[in-house]
């Protein structure tokens, strides 16, 4: 059989013959949507004299919207803003990754390879921020996939964005976990002194090995505490994002980041419990046969204890912090960190006094510009 889109056969091939260059998933598993699939023959491939790396393939996005509504009770959000689809970090737990399968492509290698760009998000948001219709309100950039990914360094869509958002004085909450955010300390800079701006930096682990594995492509722990320290002292509200906690691997690390994200300056905490939706949990297991089988059956069975015997549950009011006695061990670790190092949980409150309608003088012809 073969699959709807060829140009996956890369990095399928490169999935079987080595899942460790640099990528977090470790195949291209089929789209769920799909009726049809590709599998690779595995005799063949002992015929290659070379391994064909996964490369990363940029895709223009042609959306004509930019910003997103949420009606999740779990998310802290209501509106989103995502300039990139699928991620290049590659984090083999991202709950993000079946999104891709909506696009026609694999929530594996696909949605950490194939990354959609949306080249005028700078243009559709000063467009929709000048609409009489618009209320100010925060924005959420990153509620789906990091706004900071490797890509960002070289496009700067994101820092286009937080370039109209300041011009604006909207609101923006930010969550990553790449330093690159420090780069654009003025902007969210500029914003804090309004009340608009803050920033959460996700802090899986502080374990190196762990994060190079979990998360390939992602800056590193001590970079994440840098980052922290660097907004907190340009005055910009700054959180930390335990997230994921992955009960019988990271879990134990609680009090630590906790108290190295004080250390660096956060005044703010949040956590959220393993996710595994649709094809993320195979994809999850498969990482850890490959780099820590020994724990699989212990980290797969506390995920289960916590979703009601499943790997995964998305009922409202459980996805994000799960039930049973680990899920109440990790929330009690977690409120015990926070209490012990000064954090306060929930969100940092944002203000909308300084919002600024601006008019942009090239008219609608800019949106093509």
């Amino acid at each position: 059989m073969t699959r709807q889109h060829a140009n996956r056969i890369a990095p399928d091939i490169a999935a079987t013959r080595a899942a460790s260059k640099g990528r977090g998933a470790g195949s291209n598993p089929a789209n769920r949507f799909e009726a049809q699939s590709y599998e690779v023959d595995g005799d063949w491939l002992d015929t290659l004299d070379e391994e064909p790396a996964p490369e990363t393939v940029v895709i223009s996005d042609a959306s004509k919207s930019i910003l997103v509504r949420n009606d999740s009770p779990d998310v802290g959000f209501d509106v989103g803003l995502n300039p990139y689809r699928g991620c290049e970090h590659g984090c083999v737990y991202c709950y993000a990754r079946p999104s891709h399968e909506y696009l026609g492509f694999s929530a594996g290698l696909d949605f950490e390879t194939r990354i959609l760009v949306k080249e005028n998000a700078a243009a559709l948001l000063r467009a929709e921020l000048s609409k009489p219709k618009w209320e100010p309100e925060t924005i959420t950039m990153s509620g789906n996939t990091d706004c900071y990914q490797p890509l960002e360094k070289r496009l700067r869509l994101t820092r286009g964005c937080l370039e109209v958002l300041a011009e604006f004085r909207n609101p923006v909450a930010i969550i990553t976990k790449n330093r690159l955010v420090t780069r654009d300390i003025d902007l969210l800079g500029a914003l804090a002194s309004h009340e608009a701006c803050a920033v959460f930096v996700s802090v899986t682990t502080l374990d190196v090995g762990l994060n190079r594995k979990l998360e390939p492509r992602s800056s590193l722990p001590r970079q994440r505490l840098d980052a922290i320290r660097a907004l907190s002292a340009a005055g910009i509200p700054t959180g930390v994002m335990v997230a994921p906690v992955i009960p019988g691997l990271t879990d134990h690390e609680i009090p630590a980041i906790l108290e190295a994200a004080a250390e660096a300056g956060a005044t703010r905490a949040g956590k959220v419990v393993l996710r595994l939706p649709h094809a993320v949990a195979p994809l999850f297991e498969e990482w850890l046969e490959r780099h820590y089988p020994l724990r699989k059956n212990k980290v797969l069975e506390r995920v289960r204890a916590m979703r009601g015997g499943k790997l995964n549950d998305p009922r409202f009011g459980n996805r994000m912090r799960g039930e049973g006695i680990f899920a109440e061990q990790i929330s009690a670790l977690f409120r015990a960190g926070c209490k012990r190092h000064g954090l306060t949980t929930g969100r940092i409150p944002l203000s909308t006094e300084a919002f600024r309608r601006v008019h942009d003088k090239r008219g609608q012809m800019g949106l093509f510009e």
